[in-house]
């Protein structure tokens, strides 16, 4: 089986101790597979990486920003969605490990003399944890999910005797039911 040429990995050879930033810009469908293009990144991804190199490890900072074209959930009406995703990976150098860091998933071991620190697959699955469980519109006329809120003014509790249409009418189920 052939094996593809990872697209973002981090040459261990150029780097200096201390912290080292570098900057990918790439598409959904540069990754393998065709779960990041189904699931509405279409358009380019950002991916910011800081290294943090010391003698025994490197820590490397995963942040990554995408717009994702989406439908509403309701109303089916177009969304754009800014997305934004963290991961942090611990690479500590040498087959020694302590006892705590053993069963830890956030550790992962590397060779003294290895090139590169392939992080195509945790850019991936950043992007992926990035994505919307529900995605809703709330500038749309025609989405009745918000109408509710909007005439609330943000972070404002509603007065007691003041209560919005879906309110009213959980509490005529909540009579219903007594």
């Amino acid at each position: 089986m052939h094996k593809e040429k990872s697209r973002i990995e981090i040459g261990l050879g150029t780097l200096a101790d201390g912290a080292n930033e570098f900057n990918f810009t790439c598409k959904a469908s540069d990754f393998e597979g065709r779960q990041l293009t189904e699931a509405g990144l279409t358009r380019e991804i950002e991916v910011n990486v800081v290294a943090e190199k010391s003698e025994d490890e490197i820590t490397i900072t995963i942040n990554t920003s995408a717009l994702a074209d989406f439908t509403c959930d309701i109303c089916l009406a177009p969304v754009l969605k800014k997305l934004t995703g963290s991961l942090v990976l611990s690479y500590l150098f040498g087959t020694d490990f302590d006892e705590d860091s053993e069963g830890n998933d956030e550790y992962h071991r590397i060779e003294r003399g290895a090139e590169s620190i392939d992080i195509t697959g945790d850019v991936c699955d950043t992007l992926m944890l990035s994505l919307p469980m529900k995605v809703t519109c709330t500038d749309n006329p025609d989405c009745k999910l918000y109408d509710s809120e909007q005439s609330m003014k943000e972070n404002e509790e509603p007065q007691p005797g003041n209560k919005t249409p879906w309110q009213e009418s959980l509490e005529k189920l909540k009579n219903k039911y007594r």
